[in-house]
């Protein structure tokens, strides 16, 4: 089965099966968040269970 190239570009496994994405809200308008605001959108984030099974198979694993 091919992996969906879509979402290997946005979704990354890490070694232990978790599926992590990049946060929203880090594109534009930067200038009127704080610099905590800033650091906290920055952070990679782990994908909810139900999703990250969905993309899973999306990602042929």
């Amino acid at each position: 089965m091919k992996t969906n190239s879509a979402a290997s570009k946005r979704v990354r496994l890490t070694g232990t099966g978790k599926v992590m994405h990049d946060g929203s809200a880090m594109r534009h308008n930067l200038e009127h968040k704080s610099a905590r605001k800033r650091r906290a959108l920055s952070e990679d984030k782990v994908l909810a269970p139900a999703q990250s099974k969905k993309l899973k198979g999306l990602l042929g694993k």
